[in-house]
């Protein structure tokens, strides 16, 4: 049957039992004045009323009316408020003569809760279609913010027509994570061309999967890691692959233009719920792999470790940071539900091994200039699937990793680890922040992450067109992603917009696997646009002069100066020139409008609107 959280009775007396043993316990521990912690029921959760559960029992047509509803309403709410998820306990939903088929929309999570993805079989198909603009502009370009998780899906595409039964279709962009899947029968196509064109899309990101063949299509830039494919066709500009079963190689670049490599330096997969044989619901948190190809899950469960719920303080929208620190300074992970969190203060994150896991895309906005998140210098700490908005009030930095000016290293053994973080400066509202993401600890981990300030929102925020200044002047954001320590390590780096630095990368012996960048589309004069020492622009990629060991696979930088066009950018990308701090497989492009005159460090032809879609490709920088 349907159940939306908590749902279950049966189990109430043991969980109560085992509740006040949990309080009796954290009360010895909790800080002074602190409020007890919540008794979490082991068996039956309470995630609240944005995340539906569903078991083998429910009927199909049951699961199938809700989840087109929801749908239906999420199809269009690129900048709601409204967060779900929605989880599938172990078993079978859907058979070959009556499939489960259902579409993913905006901040909508999907997942399954099986201790390994063959635990939930879903016969059927879960897809995302272009969004139709108007009735012949349909586009993937602005599907973000979705995920899906940890089940199997054999595509049974019983009822579509003949084009929309030819594969199961996920056109999606950015802040979209595809996890832990095991996909089989038709195609998987990150394209949707079954609506009228043009059908672009520009996403996107797959990990720890199982894949059928895929159709690649329109999508501009892809990363897929530690999967396996059966095949894949295509690309527009940047397909990378790492540690990846099956990759097409990569010798003819850049046509096609693939970059692959062999073995993932670091790795560590996003933490996932789960229920276990006895009924109750665990965190699993995978441990961290060192030069590893395929998935996590091909000899059983993923290694790593079970957290049990019940050492999680369970949030909801609405629960003050004072309770949530409290948790955390007594030992709790926290958990995320689905939902808008006003953050006029900092979740502090300390202790070393602590989970903070967001579901339904949990998001916390800065109030009154806060920095919504600080992690310190501590080994193990894994922040995943919670995305941080700024606020109307000028934030010096969304979320802080390590001490400002002076991390203490940590060793590379147990990262920090940043899996499916997003960002946001502006869209659903102004926005006001310095930067993004700043970085000082040693051995960090990024495991996909989308830093966007944004180039479009909800009505009266200004698109910046026709010489209009007020987006430039109001939804300000400096700096995405600055980084200071060392030993970084990125897998899937998108960051767009920002007023000045996009990523500043200042830290010895980065690793960046996938770059995606859009300069900002709205400087108002090329003055707005120039360095103080007279450099027309900002490179969308910047490693410190002082570095002397770095290394980007596969990035481009593209520039759309829609509010200026005659704008002009001198590098896409800017590095020390040196033999350790080499560049593999980059590019820079026109979308529309604007000039990029060489892609790095004067080298590379100019992108402007003599070449409009047209990459300007360097293969290795410096040339061996």
């Amino acid at each position: 049957m349907t159940k939306t959280a908590p749902h279950r009775t049966v189990t109430r007396l043991a969980a109560a039992v085992s509740g006040v043993a949990l309080i009796a316990g954290a009360l010895m521990a909790s800080p002074a004045n602190a409020a007890p912690p919540r008794p979490v029921d082991p068996f039956d959760p309470d995630f609240g009323p944005n995340v539906t559960v569903y078991d083998p029992e429910t009927p199909v047509d049951e699961i199938e009316a809700d989840l087109a509803a929801l749908a239906d309403q999420q199809r269009d709410a690129e900048m709601s408020e409204v967060r779900k998820a929605v989880l599938f306990e172990p078993g079978q939903y859907g058979t070959a003569d009556n499939p489960l088929q259902f579409e993913v929309g905006y901040y909508t999570e999907v997942a399954g809760l099986g201790s390994s993805p063959g635990d939930v079989d879903v016969n059927g198909s879960v897809e995302v279609y272009n969004r139709c603009l108007t009735a012949d502009n349909c586009i993937a370009l602005v599907n973000f913010w979705r995920t899906i998780s940890n089940l199997s899906l054999q595509i049974n595409s019983l009822g579509d027509d003949g084009c929309r039964g030819s594969a199961n279709f996920w056109a999606v962009s950015q802040a979209v994570s595809m996890r832990r899947l095991d996909i089989s029968g038709a195609n998987l196509s990150l394209m949707d061309y079954c609506t009228a064109g043009p059908q672009f899309a520009s996403g996107g990101f797959i990990a720890d999967s199982r894949l059928p063949y895929v159709v690649s299509g329109s999508q501009q830039q892809w990363l897929t890691r530690n999967t396996e494919v059966a095949g894949w066709s295509n690309g527009v500009w940047n397909q990378v692959f790492s540690g990846v079963v099956g990759a097409p190689d990569d010798a003819g670049f850049p046509d096609p233009p693939y970059t692959t490599i062999d073995e993932t330096p670091l790795s560590r997969e996003k933490p996932y719920l789960y229920v276990d044989a006895d009924g109750k619901y665990n965190v699993r948190v995978p441990e961290v792999q060192q030069d590893s190809r395929g998935v996590s899950w091909a000899d059983g469960m993923t290694p790593g470790r079970s957290i049990p719920i019940t050492d999680f303080f369970i949030a909801k929208p609405g629960d003050s940071v004072k309770d949530i620190n409290n948790a955390l300074a007594r030992g709790q992970h926290l958990l995320l539900t689905p939902g808008v969190y006003d953050i006029a203060q900092t979740i502090d994150v300390k202790r070393a091994g602590t989970v903070v896991l967001g579901i339904g895309h949990a998001t916390l906005t800065a109030v009154g200039g806060a920095v919504p998140m600080e992690v310190k210098d501590a080994p193990g700490i894994v922040i995943a699937g919670v995305t941080i908005d700024a606020g109307s009030e000028l934030s010096p930095v969304l979320l802080r990793v390590g001490k400002a000016r002076g991390g203490k290293p940590l060793g590379a053994a147990d990262p920090i680890t940043l899996s499916d973080v997003y960002f946001r400066v502006g869209g659903p509202h102004i926005g006001k922040a310095t930067t993004a993401l700043e970085v000082n600890s040693d051995n960090v981990l990024i495991d996909h992450t989308w830093v966007w300030r944004a180039d479009h929102g909800v009505e009266g925020f200004t698109e910046g067109v026709n010489g209009d200044t007020q987006r430039w002047q109001t939804n300000t954001g400096t700096n995405g992603v600055i980084v200071n320590g060392d030993n970084v390590t990125a897998t899937g780096l998108f960051v767009e917009h920002f007023q000045r630095y996009n990523t500043l990368w200042k830290g010895e012996n980065g690793r960046v696997i996938l770059y995606q960048n859009e300069l900002p589309y709205d400087p108002p004069t090329q003055a707005d646009w120039t360095q103080r020492d007279g450099t027309l622009g900002y490179p969308g990629y910047v490693v410190a002069p002082d570095v002397k060991k770095h290394r980007l696979d596969g990035a481009g930088v593209y520039v759309y100066n829609q509010n200026n066009p005659s704008i002009i950018t001198a590098n896409g990308f800017s590095v020390p020139e040196r033999p350790g701090v080499q560049l593999h497989h980059i590019m820079t492009v026109n979308l529309s409008a604007g000039t990029i005159q060489h892609v790095v460090n004067g080298v590379g032809g100019q992108a402007d609107n003599s070449n409009t879609g047209t990459p300007q490709y360097i293969v290795d920088y410096p040339a061996p």
